[in-house]
């Protein structure tokens, strides 16, 4: 029989909750919710969480709770990754958010959440015998060599959209410094990379890179090539949000990372040696969901 699981990570562009029935393999979504909470670009410039944000956090996790309730599901699991993880102050800030949900909240390292993300990325790309993984997150990016479906090499790269913009000033429209100062920065940063190229076939997960998917792609075709990536790069450096969001469909929030988003992707493909990827419609949430049936993981009473 499927369980009902609902799972949440608080990134670093958004806290994002999933409630989904599964049985092995299979994950049937139910519900999905999402609040924008910029915490890697907060944090790299401030190394804090600030008041506000905290009180986001707080009412996101108190409204998951409540739809996971409403959704039957038997237990959520709440976890953050690198915004959460590079804030001084998140041991106040998850004391604060399960004092006041009864909801604790894991922070898993890079090479935990590289691991669940392939857990959901497999769901939809298990037969296109990829041998790297993508991530692109606002705080970080996750690099993962694959074989045979299972990690075989991680690493993590201060390389998220929020880090990048905190980092160089980049934004709509995107002055010639601010735009060489990310290209730097972007660039620095990858050539600290333990992994090396070159890689065949990657498949990418997250919110970032399904921005760029969607905005480039509403036939809803599976890949990604980096000549939409430069494509994407020239235009958004032009444009203002506004134009942004209407030349693209693409929600407000998510219109600010696709001029830092193109530049990392693009600049990764370069450096896997590849012109085009593989996007997922899967991720974390779904791997964390599939490890709850299989009662790997244990999330806290709804």
């Amino acid at each position: 029989m499927s369980r009902i699981c609902a799972a949440a990570d608080i990134g670093s562009n958004t806290a994002h909750l999933l409630v989904a029935a599964a049985q092995n393999d299979l994950v049937t979504r139910i519900d999905n919710f999402n609040e924008w909470i910029p915490l890697g670009e907060v944090v790299a410039r401030h190394g804090v969480i600030p008041k506000e944000l905290i009180a986001q956090l707080v009412n996101a996790v108190r409204e998951f709770k409540k739809l996971s309730a409403q959704r039957n599901a038997t237990e959520l699991y709440v976890f953050a990754t690198e915004g959460m993880r590079m804030a001084r102050n998140h041991d106040a800030v998850l004391a604060k958010i399960e004092r006041e949900t009864g909801i604790r909240v894991e922070i898993i390292p890079p090479a935990r959440e590289a691991e669940l993300s392939l857990r959901g990325v497999m769901l939809d790309s298990r037969h296109f015998r990829v041998d790297a993984m993508l991530e692109v997150g606002g705080g970080s990016a996750q690099i993962a060599k694959v074989h045979q479906g299972r990690l075989v090499e991680t690493d993590s790269l201060p390389l998220g959209t929020g880090r990048v913009i905190a980092e160089s000033g980049l934004r709509n429209p995107c002055p010639d410094l601010a735009f060489e100062a990310a290209q730097s920065y972007v660039e620095a940063t990858l050539g600290t990379c333990m992994i090396r190229p070159p890689m065949t076939r990657i498949v990418i997960s997250g919110g970032v890179g399904r921005g760029l998917w969607r905005a480039m792609h509403p036939d809803g075709e599976k890949t990604l090539a980096r000549e939409e990536l430069d494509y994407l790069i020239w235009s958004t450096r032009q444009l203002s949000i506004d134009r942004v969001i209407e030349r693209f469909n693409v929600k407000p929030k998510r219109a600010s990372t696709l001029l830092p988003g193109a530049l990392i992707y693009r600049a990764l493909m370069d450096w896997a040696k590849v012109e085009s990827v593989i996007v997922s419609e899967f991720g974390i949430r779904e791997g964390a969901v599939l490890e709850m049936v299989a009662q790997r993981i244990k999330g806290c009473p709804v």
